[in-house]
């Protein structure tokens, strides 16, 4: 599969300023040489704790933060040096969806005029037949065209995410940032949406680079996954490998943690002990260290590179030590995951049936 998007050495940082005269006191390091690509038609997820950076790096992609440092390059163009005018042609191909899908809508513009902004924009509809694209895309995204003339605050959170899926798709962008589109709606609404993505990739060929934490969700949406540890990228790999043989501790950490429904149950292996360290002041060597069982000294000074191990990219110093526990009832999906996965399965056979 050809690289429709190519990430190379993504950075971002933000200075803290204090006193009168606004001097920098400090740097939150919220993005650290982050490198990926994602092909056509292909979905890249990236998971991690809260604050890890993923939203970030998502804002990031489309220069809606500039990056203080790396280059995207989509569809040959590289957009890290396009001047204004030209990121504004280039937004075309790359688009959204919000976490929130009421903060993420103009309470006071009506769905029709929410979809028809971009489309005359960029010139893709005409003032005559405009009306009639918004229908479509309304129709597209499981909603009807009578739904154009209501304002957000009408819609259900589950309607109002598929406004937003909509908007994305007004300018059939070849990618799509979609920054956990579903953690804010119920599960039966969850697989809805997640099977509506995954329909309209199929139909237009969209790349979706998925940000979300939750493990059930990503399993069933992504081709790749990669894990994110303060800023950086610490393990990358397809989506059943990963889940079936997670190489680094982090990564075993966060499927551990998944909850199981049944209370008589133990997880096998505890979770990841301690919080996320301060992005200003993050630790020396490998940022993991503090809260990794397998520490030893050379990971408190020596920061371990992202390199190759088997079918994946992993960014540990004893990635390969470690291969043995690969089939440890932790590494596997834990009963939650199954359940959820089920449910998943189970609401997108009934809408193709």
């Amino acid at each position: 599969m050809s690289a429709m998007l190519q990430v190379e050495g993504l950075t971002k940082h933000f200075p803290i300023r204090r006193g009168v005269l606004r001097r920098v006191a400090g740097t939150v390091q919220a993005v650290n040489d982050v490198s990926f690509t994602v092909g056509e038609g292909e979905t890249l997820a990236v998971v991690g704790e809260s604050g890890c950076g993923k939203s970030t790096i998502g804002r990031a992609l489309l220069r809606l933060l500039e990056p203080t440092a790396g280059r995207v390059t989509l569809d040959g163009t590289t957009v890290t040096d396009l001047a204004p005018d030209a990121m504004r042609a280039m937004r075309r191909k790359m688009q959204i969806i919000f976490q929130d899908p009421f903060g993420s809508l103009n309470p006071r513009m009506t769905v029709a005029e929410t979809l028809a902004e971009p489309l005359l924009l960029h010139e893709l509809a005409t003032p005559g037949d405009v009306q009639d694209k918004v229908g479509a895309l309304l129709s597209t995204c499981g909603l009807q065209p009578w739904h154009a003339g209501r304002f957000p605050h009408e819609f259900s959170g589950g309607q109002r995410q598929r406004v937003g899926i909509a908007r994305a798709l007004a300018t059939r962008p070849r990618l799509i940032v979609c920054d956990e589109p579903v953690s804010a709606l119920d599960v039966s609404v969850q697989a809805q949406i997640v099977n509506l993505l995954k329909d309209l990739q199929a139909e237009f060929g969209i790349g979706y680079v998925f940000i979300s934490h939750d493990l059930a969700v990503v399993r069933h949406m992504a081709d790749r996954v990669a894990v994110v540890y303060l800023g950086r990228i610490v393990e990358e790999a397809r989506a059943d490998a990963l889940f079936a043989h997670p190489r680094h501790p982090y990564t075993r950490s966060l499927i551990a943690a998944a909850p199981r429904p049944d209370p008589t149950q133990r997880n096998v292996s505890a979770p990841v002990e301690g919080d996320l360290p301060s992005a200003l002041n993050p630790p020396s060597g490998c940022a993991f260290h503090p809260r990794c069982p397998l520490a030893q000294d050379r990971c408190r000074t020596e920061r371990p590179a992202l390199r190759q191990v088997g079918t994946s990219r992993v960014a540990c110093h004893f990635a390969e030590t470690s291969e043995a526990g690969d089939s440890r009832p932790e590494a596997a999906p834990s009963e939650a995951l199954r359940r959820r996965l089920a449910i998943l399965d189970a609401a997108r056979a009934k809408e193709t049936a």
